[in-house]
């Protein structure tokens, strides 16, 4: 039996919930993300860590991952369309927590 959502909030926040999720989320809205310039990025972070998080928020939908196959051979990760019609709704987050 599923639960239901009595918030519509409630979805998305599950959805960025984890580990490193909302940090890449706000990342992936400023430029196509790369995993060793992540692990730059965010402090503290590691490579299983990250691996997990991009993992999941690709598959909620939040990010395509992409093989770009000039060489050297390399991966980014692009919010979907999905990812961009929550941005709003993230920033407005944002803005409450400061």
């Amino acid at each position: 039996m599923e639960e239901t959502e009595t918030c519509p909030a409630q979805r998305l926040l599950k959805m960025l919930s984890g580990k490193w999720k909302a940090e890449i989320f706000r990342l992936a809205v400023e430029s196509p993300l790369r995993f060793n310039n992540l692990l730059r990025q965010i402090q503290g972070s590691n490579k299983q860590s990250l691996a997990t998080a991009l993992k999941e928020l690709e598959e909620e939908g939040l990010l395509e991952k992409i093989t770009i196959k000039l060489k050297p051979l390399h991966i980014e990760y692009n919010l979907t369309e999905k990812g961009k019609a929550l941005i709003p709704v993230f920033q407005h987050l944002e803005g409450l927590s400061q």
